[in-house]
């Protein structure tokens, strides 16, 4: 999610403050009764609830009394591994369609 990649840096501003969440998104397959045909559609969005990793800067407006700042629980690794994962789930099914087109294809040229 690039909502995530962009906010990796964001910390709380004021002592102790929680920095940025990663968000979370989970999607579902819902049928079209009308036309039959499957569509995907965000089912819920929600948030990572990973301990923030602390960093020691005294001089920065969130740090606590003892120097720590929280910093997001975001990291671009897994940001890169989702973003593959989604792209590799939709060729994937873009295939799906190809092969279904192309075989209904064959299938009416028989008929003909």
């Amino acid at each position: 999610m690039s909502e995530n990649i962009a906010n990796q840096d964001t910390t709380g501003s004021t002592p102790g403050a929680d920095p940025y969440r990663r968000k979370t998104i989970t999607f579902e397959n819902i049928l079209d009764q009308t036309t039959g045909q499957d569509s995907v559609r965000v089912k819920s969005v929600g948030q990572d609830q990973t301990p923030f990793e602390k960093k020691y800067d005294p001089s920065h407006p969130a740090a606590d009394a003892k120097g720590y700042v929280k910093v997001p629980n975001v990291s671009t690794m897994v940001e890169v591994m989702d973003a593959h994962e989604a792209q590799r789930s939709y060729e994937a099914n873009l295939n799906t369609l190809q092969t279904t087109r192309s075989m209904l294809t064959r299938t009416i040229d028989l008929l003909k």
